[in-house]
Protein backbone atom coordinates (compact mmCIF):
# COMPACT_ATOMS: atom_id res chain seq x y z
CA UNK A 1 0.00 0.00 0.00
CA UNK A 2 2.47 2.44 0.99
CA UNK A 3 5.05 1.94 -2.23
CA UNK A 4 1.58 1.78 -4.70
CA UNK A 5 1.54 5.66 -2.58
CA UNK A 6 4.59 6.21 -2.89
CA UNK A 7 4.80 6.10 -6.60
CA UNK A 8 1.61 7.92 -7.08
CA UNK A 9 2.72 10.78 -5.24
CA UNK A 10 6.48 10.65 -7.02
CA UNK A 11 4.56 10.85 -10.65
CA UNK A 12 1.86 13.41 -9.32
CA UNK A 13 5.16 15.54 -8.45
CA UNK A 14 6.51 15.10 -12.08
CA UNK A 15 9.28 12.19 -10.67
CA UNK A 16 10.40 9.08 -11.48
CA UNK A 17 7.60 6.23 -11.13
CA UNK A 18 10.39 4.10 -8.84
CA UNK A 19 9.40 5.22 -5.11
CA UNK A 20 12.37 4.41 -4.35
CA UNK A 21 14.47 6.83 -6.37
CA UNK A 22 14.04 10.22 -6.56
CA UNK A 23 14.99 11.99 -9.59
CA UNK A 24 18.55 12.91 -10.73
CA UNK A 25 18.59 16.29 -8.75
CA UNK A 26 17.22 15.30 -5.73
CA UNK A 27 19.16 12.46 -5.40
CA UNK A 28 22.40 14.24 -6.07
CA UNK A 29 20.67 16.38 -3.44
CA UNK A 30 20.37 13.85 -0.67
CA UNK A 31 23.73 12.07 -1.08
CA UNK A 32 25.39 15.58 -0.99
CA UNK A 33 23.09 16.31 2.57
CA UNK A 34 23.90 12.70 3.80
CA UNK A 35 27.71 13.17 2.77
CA UNK A 36 27.66 16.80 4.93
CA UNK A 37 25.93 15.23 8.00
CA UNK A 38 28.80 12.63 7.99
CA UNK A 39 31.33 14.63 7.88
CA UNK A 40 29.98 16.50 10.86
CA UNK A 41 29.37 13.78 12.94
CA UNK A 42 32.33 12.54 12.33
CA UNK A 43 34.00 15.95 13.96
CA UNK A 44 31.11 16.35 16.24
CA UNK A 45 30.06 19.21 15.10
CA UNK A 46 26.61 20.97 15.54
CA UNK A 47 27.16 23.36 12.76
CA UNK A 48 28.12 23.19 9.12
CA UNK A 49 29.45 26.50 7.58
CA UNK A 50 27.92 26.86 3.93
CA UNK A 51 28.27 29.78 1.71
CA UNK A 52 28.35 33.94 2.45
CA UNK A 53 28.38 32.72 6.25
CA UNK A 54 25.68 30.65 6.09
CA UNK A 55 25.27 27.65 9.05
CA UNK A 56 23.42 24.37 8.86
CA UNK A 57 22.09 21.88 11.28
CA UNK A 58 23.81 19.02 10.56
CA UNK A 59 20.82 16.80 12.05
CA UNK A 60 18.84 18.65 9.39
CA UNK A 61 21.57 17.09 6.54
CA UNK A 62 21.41 14.20 7.81
CA UNK A 63 17.82 13.89 7.61
CA UNK A 64 17.22 15.28 4.13
CA UNK A 65 19.86 12.84 3.19
CA UNK A 66 17.90 9.64 5.05
CA UNK A 67 15.77 8.86 1.88
CA UNK A 68 12.53 7.11 2.88
CA UNK A 69 11.82 7.57 6.70
CA UNK A 70 8.88 5.37 7.87
CA UNK A 71 7.41 1.64 7.33
CA UNK A 72 9.97 -0.76 7.06
CA UNK A 73 13.22 1.88 6.89
CA UNK A 74 12.00 3.92 9.85
CA UNK A 75 14.31 2.04 12.08
CA UNK A 76 17.25 2.01 10.30
CA UNK A 77 17.19 5.98 9.11
CA UNK A 78 15.37 7.21 12.60
CA UNK A 79 17.54 8.47 15.61
CA UNK A 80 14.67 6.88 18.03
CA UNK A 81 16.03 5.21 20.99
CA UNK A 82 13.35 2.11 20.12
CA UNK A 83 12.94 0.33 16.78
CA UNK A 84 9.57 -0.25 17.25
CA UNK A 85 8.94 3.91 17.92
CA UNK A 86 10.63 4.78 14.85
CA UNK A 87 7.94 5.36 12.32
CA UNK A 88 6.28 8.50 12.78
CA UNK A 89 3.62 6.97 10.66
CA UNK A 90 1.37 5.34 13.45
CA UNK A 91 2.08 7.56 16.23
CA UNK A 92 0.54 10.63 13.52
CA UNK A 93 -2.37 8.63 12.71
CA UNK A 94 -3.16 7.63 16.05
CA UNK A 95 -3.11 11.09 17.46
CA UNK A 96 -5.32 12.32 14.46
CA UNK A 97 -8.23 9.46 15.55
CA UNK A 98 -7.93 10.52 19.19
CA UNK A 99 -8.34 14.45 18.38
CA UNK A 100 -11.50 13.24 16.04
CA UNK A 101 -13.24 11.64 18.60
CA UNK A 102 -13.29 14.48 20.30
CA UNK A 103 -14.27 16.20 17.70
CA UNK A 104 -11.25 18.37 16.81
CA UNK A 105 -9.70 18.59 13.96
CA UNK A 106 -5.50 18.38 14.08
CA UNK A 107 -3.71 20.56 10.91
CA UNK A 108 -0.31 19.60 10.32
CA UNK A 109 2.53 22.26 9.79
CA UNK A 110 6.10 20.65 8.98
CA UNK A 111 8.54 23.35 8.83
CA UNK A 112 11.13 22.74 5.93
CA UNK A 113 14.74 22.14 6.15
CA UNK A 114 16.61 25.30 5.62
CA UNK A 115 18.76 23.74 2.76
CA UNK A 116 15.58 22.28 0.94
CA UNK A 117 14.95 26.49 0.71
CA UNK A 118 18.48 27.51 0.05
CA UNK A 119 20.30 24.52 -1.47
CA UNK A 120 22.55 27.11 -3.30
CA UNK A 121 24.36 28.19 0.31
CA UNK A 122 25.39 24.68 0.95
CA UNK A 123 29.36 24.31 0.72
CA UNK A 124 29.69 23.15 -2.79
CA UNK A 125 28.42 19.82 -3.82
CA UNK A 126 27.74 18.32 -7.45
CA UNK A 127 24.54 19.65 -8.13
CA UNK A 128 24.22 23.07 -9.90
CA UNK A 129 21.89 25.52 -8.13
CA UNK A 130 21.02 28.17 -10.73
CA UNK A 131 18.38 30.42 -10.35
CA UNK A 132 15.36 29.34 -7.99
CA UNK A 133 15.86 25.58 -6.53
CA UNK A 134 13.20 22.95 -7.41
CA UNK A 135 11.79 21.15 -4.91
CA UNK A 136 14.34 18.57 -3.84
CA UNK A 137 12.40 16.35 -1.24
CA UNK A 138 10.86 13.51 -2.90
CA UNK A 139 10.11 11.34 -0.03
CA UNK A 140 9.00 14.37 2.04
CA UNK A 141 6.51 14.83 -0.62
CA UNK A 142 5.35 11.28 -1.02
CA UNK A 143 4.75 11.11 2.98
CA UNK A 144 2.72 14.29 2.86
CA UNK A 145 0.68 12.48 0.24
CA UNK A 146 0.69 9.27 2.27
CA UNK A 147 -1.03 11.51 4.98
CA UNK A 148 -2.87 13.23 3.00
CA UNK A 149 -4.39 10.22 1.76
CA UNK A 150 -5.17 8.79 5.65
CA UNK A 151 -7.93 11.83 5.90
CA UNK A 152 -4.87 14.29 7.46
CA UNK A 153 -5.16 17.95 6.92
CA UNK A 154 -1.23 19.05 6.21
CA UNK A 155 -0.33 22.30 5.06
CA UNK A 156 2.91 21.86 3.01
CA UNK A 157 4.80 25.26 3.67
CA UNK A 158 7.66 23.99 0.97
CA UNK A 159 6.65 25.83 -2.37
CA UNK A 160 5.22 29.04 -0.54
CA UNK A 161 8.59 29.41 0.72
CA UNK A 162 10.31 28.59 -2.04
CA UNK A 163 7.98 31.41 -4.08
CA UNK A 164 8.91 33.81 -1.14
CA UNK A 165 12.77 33.10 -0.17
CA UNK A 166 14.19 36.22 -1.84
CA UNK A 167 13.02 39.02 0.59
CA UNK A 168 13.44 42.62 1.20
CA UNK A 169 13.34 42.04 5.34
CA UNK A 170 15.55 39.01 4.69
CA UNK A 171 15.31 35.59 4.42
CA UNK A 172 13.08 32.94 5.77
CA UNK A 173 15.80 31.57 8.04
CA UNK A 174 18.17 32.68 10.40
CA UNK A 175 21.74 32.52 8.92
CA UNK A 176 23.59 31.35 11.66
CA UNK A 177 20.58 29.19 14.10
CA UNK A 178 18.66 26.74 13.27
CA UNK A 179 15.38 28.33 13.19
CA UNK A 180 12.86 29.85 10.94
CA UNK A 181 13.29 33.54 10.69
CA UNK A 182 10.89 36.02 11.91
CA UNK A 183 9.70 36.85 8.00
CA UNK A 184 8.99 33.13 8.00
CA UNK A 185 6.87 33.41 10.75
CA UNK A 186 4.85 35.76 9.51
CA UNK A 187 4.28 34.42 6.26
CA UNK A 188 3.27 31.01 7.67
CA UNK A 189 0.80 32.35 10.11
CA UNK A 190 -0.97 34.22 7.35
CA UNK A 191 -0.81 30.82 5.42
CA UNK A 192 -1.87 28.74 8.73
CA UNK A 193 -4.66 31.38 9.25
CA UNK A 194 -6.06 30.99 6.04
CA UNK A 195 -6.10 27.02 6.37
CA UNK A 196 -7.70 27.29 9.95
CA UNK A 197 -10.43 29.42 7.94
CA UNK A 198 -11.43 27.43 5.61
CA UNK A 199 -11.83 24.22 8.05
CA UNK A 200 -15.37 22.76 8.32
CA UNK A 201 -17.31 24.50 11.45
CA UNK A 202 -14.98 27.74 11.69
CA UNK A 203 -16.74 30.32 12.96
CA UNK A 204 -14.83 33.89 13.60
CA UNK A 205 -14.70 34.92 17.24
CA UNK A 206 -13.98 38.75 18.50
CA UNK A 207 -10.85 39.01 20.27
CA UNK A 208 -8.96 42.18 21.30
CA UNK A 209 -7.23 44.25 19.05
CA UNK A 210 -3.49 44.15 18.48
CA UNK A 211 -0.74 46.00 16.65
CA UNK A 212 2.33 45.32 15.06
CA UNK A 213 5.56 46.95 14.15
CA UNK A 214 8.90 45.55 12.36
CA UNK A 215 12.05 45.87 14.05
CA UNK A 216 16.00 45.13 13.33
CA UNK A 217 17.77 42.94 16.31
CA UNK A 218 21.17 41.20 17.02
CA UNK A 219 21.13 37.56 17.42
CA UNK A 220 23.63 35.30 18.97
CA UNK A 221 22.14 32.21 16.93
CA UNK A 222 22.51 28.33 18.02
CA UNK A 223 24.76 27.43 15.09
CA UNK A 224 27.04 30.49 15.59
CA UNK A 225 27.61 29.73 19.59
CA UNK A 226 28.65 26.00 18.33
CA UNK A 227 31.97 27.61 16.34
CA UNK A 228 34.82 28.39 18.10
CA UNK A 229 35.18 31.72 19.01
CA UNK A 230 37.81 32.89 16.82
CA UNK A 231 35.58 30.97 14.02
CA UNK A 232 32.63 33.20 14.64
CA UNK A 233 31.68 35.50 12.07
CA UNK A 234 29.71 38.95 12.73
CA UNK A 235 26.44 37.92 14.66
CA UNK A 236 23.52 38.18 12.26
CA UNK A 237 20.77 40.85 12.15
CA UNK A 238 17.60 40.12 11.43
CA UNK A 239 14.07 41.40 11.20
CA UNK A 240 11.01 40.33 13.09
CA UNK A 241 7.37 41.32 13.82
CA UNK A 242 6.47 42.27 17.41
CA UNK A 243 3.01 41.89 18.03
CA UNK A 244 1.13 43.63 20.84
CA UNK A 245 -2.63 44.67 22.50
CA UNK A 246 -3.89 47.90 21.90
CA UNK A 247 -4.97 47.69 25.71
CA UNK A 248 -1.29 47.19 26.65
CA UNK A 249 -2.74 43.41 28.72
CA UNK A 250 -0.93 40.33 29.13
CA UNK A 251 -0.12 37.81 27.68
CA UNK A 252 -0.78 39.11 24.61
CA UNK A 253 -1.01 36.26 22.32
CA UNK A 254 -1.42 33.12 24.26
CA UNK A 255 -4.40 31.66 26.42
CA UNK A 256 -5.02 28.34 27.49
CA UNK A 257 -8.87 28.91 27.31
CA UNK A 258 -8.70 29.49 23.68
CA UNK A 259 -9.99 27.54 21.00
CA UNK A 260 -7.11 26.90 19.00
CA UNK A 261 -3.72 25.18 19.88
CA UNK A 262 -0.43 25.81 18.51
CA UNK A 263 1.96 22.43 19.52
CA UNK A 264 5.10 21.55 18.69
CA UNK A 265 8.65 22.45 18.87
CA UNK A 266 10.91 25.70 19.62
CA UNK A 267 10.00 26.80 16.28
CA UNK A 268 7.22 27.68 18.02
CA UNK A 269 9.05 29.55 20.56
CA UNK A 270 11.13 31.37 18.58
CA UNK A 271 11.24 35.14 18.54
CA UNK A 272 8.57 34.22 21.64
CA UNK A 273 10.05 32.89 24.98
CA UNK A 274 13.03 35.74 24.86
CA UNK A 275 16.21 34.42 26.13
CA UNK A 276 17.55 31.78 24.02
CA UNK A 277 14.44 32.17 22.25
CA UNK A 278 16.06 35.94 21.05
CA UNK A 279 13.44 37.94 21.65
CA UNK A 280 9.61 37.63 22.80
CA UNK A 281 6.12 39.29 21.07
CA UNK A 282 7.12 38.19 17.81
CA UNK A 283 6.97 34.31 17.26
CA UNK A 284 4.39 32.18 15.28
CA UNK A 285 2.08 32.32 18.31
CA UNK A 286 2.00 36.03 18.18
CA UNK A 287 1.80 36.35 14.19
CA UNK A 288 -1.40 33.38 14.86
CA UNK A 289 -3.15 35.69 17.27
CA UNK A 290 -3.12 38.87 14.51
CA UNK A 291 -3.92 37.20 11.88
CA UNK A 292 -6.69 35.43 13.30
CA UNK A 293 -7.72 37.88 15.81
CA UNK A 294 -7.75 35.18 18.72
CA UNK A 295 -4.98 34.30 21.08
CA UNK A 296 -3.49 30.99 21.19
CA UNK A 297 -2.65 28.14 23.61
CA UNK A 298 0.96 27.41 23.36
CA UNK A 299 2.29 24.10 23.84
CA UNK A 300 5.55 23.92 22.48
CA UNK A 301 8.89 22.60 23.85
CA UNK A 302 12.44 23.58 23.51
CA UNK A 303 13.24 19.91 22.62
CA UNK A 304 11.27 17.14 20.13
CA UNK A 305 7.45 18.45 19.31
CA UNK A 306 6.81 14.58 18.34
CA UNK A 307 6.39 13.14 21.34
CA UNK A 308 7.41 15.25 24.19
CA UNK A 309 5.16 18.27 23.40
CA UNK A 310 2.04 15.90 22.94
CA UNK A 311 2.80 14.27 26.83
CA UNK A 312 2.62 18.35 27.60
CA UNK A 313 -1.00 18.16 26.35
CA UNK A 314 -1.88 15.24 28.40
CA UNK A 315 -0.56 16.91 31.31
CA UNK A 316 -2.73 20.14 30.64
CA UNK A 317 -5.54 17.47 30.14
CA UNK A 318 -4.72 15.98 33.90
CA UNK A 319 -4.75 19.21 35.69
CA UNK A 320 -7.81 20.61 33.80
CA UNK A 321 -10.76 17.82 33.35
CA UNK A 322 -12.23 20.78 31.42
CA UNK A 323 -9.59 21.13 29.29
CA UNK A 324 -10.47 20.06 25.84
CA UNK A 325 -14.10 21.38 25.86
CA UNK A 326 -13.68 24.70 24.43
CA UNK A 327 -10.80 22.95 21.72
CA UNK A 328 -11.93 23.02 17.97
CA UNK A 329 -8.10 22.76 16.59
CA UNK A 330 -4.88 21.57 16.92
CA UNK A 331 -2.07 23.01 14.56
CA UNK A 332 0.78 20.87 15.31
CA UNK A 333 3.76 22.54 13.39
CA UNK A 334 7.60 20.74 14.22
CA UNK A 335 10.36 21.42 12.50
CA UNK A 336 9.94 18.14 9.39
CA UNK A 337 13.62 16.99 10.83
CA UNK A 338 11.65 15.31 13.65
CA UNK A 339 10.59 12.27 11.48
CA UNK A 340 14.17 10.98 11.57
CA UNK A 341 16.09 13.31 14.10
CA UNK A 342 12.97 12.43 17.54
CA UNK A 343 14.09 10.37 19.61
CA UNK A 344 11.10 8.61 18.75
CA UNK A 345 6.84 8.85 17.59
CA UNK A 346 5.19 7.33 21.04
CA UNK A 347 1.45 6.38 20.74
CA UNK A 348 0.34 8.97 23.87
CA UNK A 349 -2.84 9.35 25.19
CA UNK A 350 -4.33 12.86 25.06
CA UNK A 351 -6.99 12.65 28.08
CA UNK A 352 -6.57 10.63 31.48
CA UNK A 353 -7.72 7.62 31.86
Amino acid sequence: MISRLLGIALLAAGCQADPFMPPEPARLFQQHCASLAQAAAQQAELAVVGQDGWLFLSAELRHLGAGIFWGSRAAQVSQARRPQEADPLPAILDFHAQLNKLGIELLIVPVPPKALIYPEQLPAGPLPMDGAPQRLDAEQQAFYSLLSAQGLRLLDLTPLFLANRCQADGALYCRQDSHWSGKACVLAAQRIAEAVRALPGYSPTDGPAWTSAWHTLEISGDLWLSLPAAARPEKERIRVRRISRLDGAQPATTDQSSPFILLGDSHNLIFHAGADMQTSSAGLADQLALEMGQAVDLVAVRGSGSTPARINLLRRAQKNADYWQPKRVVIWCFAAREFTTSDGWRKVPITPP
